[in-house]
């Protein structure tokens, strides 16, 4: 009996031991940079922002909020505004566009499909000079509409929506819904949109990370720095330590605050974000 078990306990020892190193390996920087954050530029300097010694958050907060006249937190307000906003504005044209692909029949519409699936393949850093230009020719650079409007568009959110809506909305209710007077637009308002909701909150996570994180756009468009994202002034201030040492707190206190808000809207979607993961499991 003991030969027969042997491998499986071997199988489920190995597999425990990945899972706990891959758990160590996402959670170590989290935990340096909870400890990091509590350490002054000495003790970041001198490789002990680690130790135990040393609790210095709250000055390192106070100098946080007092440097540039407070301009940290107003990046952090201008992340809030274009991830905020434009994390659910782009989720809901998503949501619409792959309603659209998935409900109706038009001239084209796989070849157009196709288009969208092609800019999935288009990095992002390509399109940057492009958008550049176009904006130039607008005369919104160094603006919030530079960064912000370029923010509503997601060629993989509309694949990923298309694939919700085959999965949430059946072809009967919608039927049912014209049937008794409703007018497309109710019918995606009030049906379509709410069966497809975890996928909503899937492709509003996966952008609000995106824009949360996006620091090539902002960094081409905008030079006003009130006007920057956290990123793009967190990387500012980091590439002044060299001269001035005592931003290194302040980068690394800034950088721990900057993970609150995905960690919020994580936990907090959750329940729809798990539902639209398992989705496929349960067809």
């Amino acid at each position: 009996m003991n030969t027969h078990r042997r491998p499986w306990t071997l199988s489920r020892a190995a597999v425990n031991g990945a899972l706990l190193l891959a758990t160590a390996y996402t959670l170590l920087p989290l935990g340096w940079l909870l400890t990091a954050a509590a350490k002054n530029t000495a003790d970041l300097l001198g490789g002990r922002s680690l130790s135990a010694a040393g609790f210095n958050l709250g000055q390192n907060l106070g100098d946080l909020a007092t440097t540039g006249d407070g301009i940290y937190f107003r990046w952090y307000l201008n992340s809030l505004l274009y991830a905020g906003i434009g994390s659910v504005l782009c989720a809901l044209v998503c949501v619409a566009a792959g309603y659209a692909f998935h409900v109706y029949s038009f001239p084209g519409k796989e070849k157009l499909f196709g288009l969208v699936l092609l800019g999935v393949l288009v990095p992002t850093t390509a399109l940057a000079l492009p958008m550049y230009l176009l904006a130039s020719e607008l005369g919104v650079v160094n603006t919030f509409w530079a960064v912000f409007v370029p923010s509503l568009v997601n060629p993989f959110g509309v694949y990923l929506a298309r694939v919700f809506c085959a999965g949430y909305v059946p072809g009967e209710v919608l039927e049912a819904a014209r049937m008794d007077g409703a007018g497309e637009l109710r019918a995606f308002w009030s049906i379509g949109l709410r069966m497809v909701m975890p996928g909503f909150v899937t492709v509003l996570l996966f952008q609000f990370t995106a824009i949360w994180n996006n620091f090539f756009l902002p960094l081409v468009m905008l030079s006003d720095n009130e006007l920057f994202p956290v990123s793009l002034g967190l990387f500012t201030w980091n590439a002044q330590t060299r001269a001035f040492p005592e931003y290194y707190p302040l980068v690394v206190t800034g950088a721990l605050l900057a993970v609150v808000p995905l960690i919020l809207a994580f936990v907090l979607l959750q329940r729809h974000w798990k539902a639209g993961l398992t989705a496929g499991s349960v067809k």
